[in-house]
């Protein structure tokens, strides 16, 4: 099978259900970017030394790629979509890390700036990225209804990775970089 078809090339693409779309639709802006910041997290999990860091990063990939579905199917189609949707359990999975991660880490005192490990800055940067998918998907929202519980999903991932950016410094033995505003 070629991997490329040439039915874009009118500048269309299809969704999951056979509707066809432009590509600059905000239904495919916001699954692109969640499809940038899945590319974005893989990056991180490349970086990181810890077994544990990289196996959530994977388990939130797997997340992203079920909800980039769910955003790439047509609204009358979701009922046989046939992959996982992300629920409330979901999101109570990142917020469940997101609390063993805190308790771990010392308080944060002042901003930080993003950085410490190679694998961390991966993170931070995957968090940016997120954000601006979380960013899209709301755009779609106030268009088409997304569900709660991506909107939600999208919300906290960008705290986990967060989050995720400071454990693996503190995991590493790397202090986080505190931000000194510089006087004009």
């Amino acid at each position: 099978m070629k991997i490329y078809t040439k039915t874009g090339d009118d500048g269309t693409t299809g969704l999951f259900g056979g509707e066809r779309v432009a590509k600059t639709d905000p239904r495919v802006e916001a699954y692109g970017t969640v499809d940038e910041a899945n590319s974005a997290l893989g990056l991180a999990r490349t970086t990181t030394a810890s077994e544990s860091i990289a196996e959530w990063l994977e388990e939130v990939q797997a997340d992203l790629f079920a909800l980039g579905a769910e955003l790439a199917c047509a609204p009358e189609k979701l009922n046989v979509l046939g992959t996982p949707r992300i629920d409330q359990g979901r999101v109570e999975r990142l917020e469940h890390l997101m609390d063993l991660m805190d308790a771990r880490l010392e308080p944060l005192k002042n901003f930080i700036l993003p950085g410490g490990t190679s694998a961390a800055s991966a993170m931070h940067h995957a968090r940016t990225v997120a954000r601006r998918a979380e960013r899209r998907v709301l755009e779609l929202h106030a268009a088409r209804a997304v569900s709660l519980d991506i909107r939600l999903y999208l919300n906290r991932l960008s705290d986990f990775l967060f989050l995720l950016a400071r454990y693996e410094n503190s995991v590493s033995n790397t202090p986080d970089i505190a931000w000194k505003p510089r006087g004009g």
